[in-house]
């Protein structure tokens, strides 16, 4: 197997919590890439300590335009796999014609989906309560990741994978998706009738508390009026950091499933267009 996958890592968190999906796809042939968003690309400590201040000035759009710049430069288009935020960046990036195929896990919920609910209200209360929160550079406290993240998880493995994944991040991002509908922007919008959109798959975690499984099954579910072809799955037991919790292996097969059926699809299809 000799294709591209781009991974777009979440919010709160830097390019390594993909390191199990790297070493997985890796070992399957592909070619993978991991960029770190704009203003991230330091160590955790660092960034800890002497957070650029330009991150707060980077919202959505940046994020999906820094990540087009990203795949442009690449031969031909790659597979698209995001988590959280990165989900959503996906789904964009799909509308607009970047990427043979995308997979969004846990994928933060597009204008027009609703995602309240209590969990998702205590996981973000600590941003959208700060003062001025919009235009700051933002920290995660680690009882907040334990509760946000790796609920689920052993403490002695929370508090790795703080230590090894979190860092700063622009608070621009968790306002425009928590008022997704007053953004003259509209930062945060997927087209739900795109039909020229290639396949994607949305995977859910059933005990993630910020990007609840109700909320990416309502996602899903907005793609019903578009032909493109949309897939969803619900893992059990699983919390938000799913790529990194154990069992990750499970998912990691069944998105490599998926991406060899997309495959092999797109393989008859051009056959038949010959033949014809």
């Amino acid at each position: 197997m000799s294709a591209t996958i781009v991974f777009v890592h979440g919010a709160w968190l830097n390019s390594r919590s993909w390191e199990n999906f790297i070493t997985y796809f890796e070992g399957q042939g592909y070619t993978c890439l991991a960029p770190e968003w704009p203003y991230r690309d330091k160590p955790v400590e660092e960034l800890r300590t002497n957070t650029p201040p330009e991150l707060a000035e980077v919202g959505v759009k940046e994020l999906v335009d820094h990540y087009e710049a990203i795949i442009r430069e690449l031969p031909e288009p790659p597979i698209l796999i995001g988590h959280s935020f990165g989900g959503l960046i996906v789904q964009q990036l799909l509308d607009r014609g970047w990427g043979k195929v995308g997979v969004a896990l846990d994928p933060a919920a597009p204008e027009g989906v609703v995602a309240v609910d209590w969990n998702v209200l205590k996981a973000n209360s600590g941003v959208l309560f700060k003062w001025m929160g919009w235009n700051k550079v933002l920290h995660l406290s680690f009882p907040e990741f334990q509760f946000a993240f790796v609920n689920t998880f052993p403490e002695e493995e929370q508090r790795k994978y703080y230590d090894r994944y979190v860092v700063p991040e622009t608070g621009r991002v968790f306002f425009q998706e928590a008022f997704a509908q007053l953004d003259p922007h509209h930062a945060v919008q997927v087209n739900f009738k795109n039909n020229e959109r290639p396949p994607l798959l949305l995977i859910a975690g059933e005990l993630d508390h910020i990007v609840p499984a109700h909320v990416v099954k309502s996602t899903y579910q907005h793609y019903k009026h578009s032909t493109a072809q949309t897939d969803f799955m619900e893992f059990a037991g699983r919390a938000h950091l799913l790529i990194a919790q154990k069992g990750w292996e499970e998912i990691a097969d069944y998105v490599a499933n998926w991406l060899l059926d997309k495959q092999q699809l797109q393989i008859n299809q051009e056959l038949s267009q010959h033949s014809n």
